[in-house]
């Protein structure tokens, strides 16, 4: 089949813009006690999808605030009810935490059903039809199993929560397909460990010949123990800063250049560099002008991830998207609106 030129996802949002939408939003919310965020959060979701276009057609988000407001109230009550009574009665307390931690998986289902229900892309909607089964496994097994191993299956857990993601997402009644495989998860974390070793290593050794040339003012068997303690301050610091942007676009490409939608792929070419700067150039300036610059940061980093991601076509977009139908009567549609919610996880 002939393959086409990419396209390449465009957003067109700027800062000032989304700050009138933003100031209002937040200045309703705390007026309203957060009832009013519900109804923020649609108008950004829809101000964000309507300014991002593939192929010059636009994406469009169609959730219903109330249905948003509904799962934020059931994510209240569950919290504070732990909160509470976990204040008085740690037994009462260790309870309700089971009871979230039980209904969680469920919860994220519903979640990614009413995600991808109401978005849509040239009129024609997304879908989720993961099952609760499935949810259980990947979102509360695969992770328990990894705090229980330290760690060690956190690279597998989150490949299967990421093929679960997108193998029961559809586009029209066109399912995506995900081949990302476990091995590739474990060598970004693999990196990252090695990086941090580094840092550590050679912060420990940096303090230590500093000490032996009695530039650090400090006893010989106090000189071990401030070097490691400088060390894991240094590294946990330097993962904080670096990791996280290395390890973001990492799997943000990952996971994009091993997805598939009918005989189309996609491509992500993000770098750590460049995420690293924007996100520390954000914080740096929402810090020096006290929150205001933040969307103006929302939209910096939108644009740069977004923008970053291509589709790879082979054969027509117009073609594909018009040979698509949904299989969801109207019936299903009203019952997929009037039972699921969104509890912004």
């Amino acid at each position: 089949m002939t393959e086409y030129q990419s396209r390449q996802l465009q957003f067109s949002g700027s800062g000032g813009e989304y700050f009138r939408i933003w100031i209002v939003n937040v200045c309703l919310s705390i007026v309203t006690l957060g009832v009013y965020s519900a109804w923020a959060k649609v108008k950004r979701n829809q101000y964000f999808y309507r300014h991002t276009t593939l192929a010059g057609a636009g994406f469009d988000y169609h959730g219903d605030p109330k249905a948003i407001l509904k799962g934020r109230i059931v994510a209240f009550l569950l919290f504070a009810g732990y909160t509470l009574v976990g204040e008085f009665d740690r037994v009462a307390g260790l309870a309700i935490l089971l009871v979230i931690v039980s209904v969680m998986p469920w919860l994220l289902m519903r979640s990614l059903r009413f995600r991808m229900h109401n978005t849509s892309y040239r009129g024609l909607r997304f879908a989720f039809h993961g099952s609760t089964g499935e949810a259980y496994f990947n979102f509360l097994l695969l992770p328990v199993l990894s705090a229980l191993t330290l760690g060690l299956l956190w690279p597998l857990a989150q490949q299967r929560m990421a093929r679960y993601n997108r193998e029961n997402s559809t586009y029209g009644n066109e399912f995506f397909k995900f081949f990302a495989g476990i091995g590739a998860y474990y060598r970004i974390y693999l990196m990252t460990i090695f990086i941090g070793v580094l840092v550590f290593a050679g912060l420990m050794v940096s303090v230590m010949l500093l000490g032996s040339k009695e530039l650090i003012p400090v006893e010989a068997e106090q000189l071990v123990a401030m070097s490691v303690l400088v060390a894991a301050i240094g590294t946990y610091l330097a993962l904080f800063l670096l990791a996280y942007p290395y390890v973001a676009a990492r799997l943000q490409n990952l996971v994009w250049n091993s997805t598939q939608l009918g005989p189309h792929g996609f491509q992500a070419q993000l770098q750590a560099r460049e995420m690293l700067g924007i996100m520390f150039s954000n914080v740096l300036l929402t810090l020096l002008t006290f929150g205001l610059y933040k969307p103006f940061a929302d939209i910096r980093l939108a644009r740069y991830r977004i923008e970053r991601v291509a589709l790879l076509p082979r054969g027509s977009i117009d073609e594909f998207v018009a040979g698509l139908q949904t299989n969801r009567s109207v019936a299903g549609e009203e019952m997929a609106e009037m039972f699921d919610f969104d509890i912004a996880l």
